[in-house]
């Protein structure tokens, strides 16, 4: 769905996710083809195959990213590679992510230390 506010036309990629409908901003219109919102509406509506080792205890299937967000967010966090944090940032805004960080009591000292320092809320 396209978007007009100004002179500017904006892409929104529109699903529907359990009872809410989810409304998620692409970007500005111009340089934006209808293959790579399939292709971006597909890879953030599930956790990906090539992210399997992180949630090697249970399927991939059963996770629903809405409401299990925390435990995607604190594996990601705790034993995920940059690959999985940058996939991690498509399907969830930096203040769902760091909400948990400061909240959580399954990351390590080690990894909270780490995400601190990465999103700026602590001095190293």
């Amino acid at each position: 769905m396209t978007k007009k506010i100004g002179n500017n036309r904006y892409v929104y990629l529109i699903y529907r996710e359990g009872d809410s409908v989810v409304h998620r901003y692409i970007g500005p219109e111009r340089g934006t083809d209808a293959n790579t919102l399939f292709t971006l509406q597909k890879f953030t509506a599930q956790v990906p195959e090539k992210f399997r080792d992180l949630f090697w205890d249970t399927s991939l299937s059963k996770i629903h990213l809405g409401k299990h967000a925390r435990y995607v967010i604190e594996r990601v966090l705790e034993i995920g590679s940059l690959d999985a944090y940058n996939w991690l940032q498509l399907v969830y805004p930096s203040r769902k992510i760091m909400e948990v960080l400061l909240t959580s009591r399954g990351l390590s000292d080690k990894s909270q230390n780490y995400w601190r320092i990465w999103f700026g809320t602590c001095d190293a």
